[in-house]
């Protein structure tokens, strides 16, 4: 970037999994989408793709519910995201969740992190600053459901993430 250009503009969208099944006997990080979740998967994709928010970058848990929205996200988008997945994202907190969006490539424009609740919708509500949007805030105050979206808009690059750093655009349901 040239010196006096305005920085790049950033979105980051933070994505709970879709809906998923409780099969007796699998543990928690084996469980696969539901039905409903598979189709709840491919909605999501489609909106994203309708209004331009094709991730660049995808951090990912590694859980196959996680990893199964992203696949069904990814098709039905025609997104074509470098995936990273994570372990830490399966276990991460808010913190340390934003501590691992610090470390993602400095030239992606769009990043989406597939992830699971309470740490979704705890890092929006610790990344939204002064001028978010009132509605989307107190929904992630309260939590997401399942297949639920935010959209943040970064202040600066993804090395300076931090509390109050984004501006918390909307929250989106499938």
């Amino acid at each position: 970037m040239q010196p006096g250009a305005p920085a790049p503009r950033r979105t980051l969208l933070l994505l709970r999994h879709a809906k998923a099944d409780r099969p007796h006997g699998v543990v928690d990080h084996e469980r696969p989408l539901s039905l409903e979740g598979r189709r709840q998967a491919a909605q999501v994709g489609t909106r994203w793709a309708a209004a331009g928010l094709l991730p660049d970058v995808v951090w990912c848990s590694s859980a196959l519910r996680t990893r199964q929205t992203w696949e069904l996200v990814a098709r039905s988008s025609g997104a074509d995201a470098r995936l990273l997945l994570s372990d830490d994202v399966y276990d991460a907190g808010a913190a340390d969740l934003v501590e691992l969006l610090r470390t993602t490539p400095t030239d992606a424009r769009t990043v989406a992190v597939v992830g699971h609740e309470p740490s979704i919708s705890a890092v929006s509500a610790v990344l939204a600053a002064l001028g978010s949007d009132p509605a989307a805030v107190a929904q992630v105050r309260a939590g997401v459901p399942t297949a639920a979206w935010s959209v943040l808009r970064p202040y600066d690059g993804w090395p300076d993430l931090g509390r109050g750093r984004a501006r918390l655009v909307a929250v989106h349901r499938p």
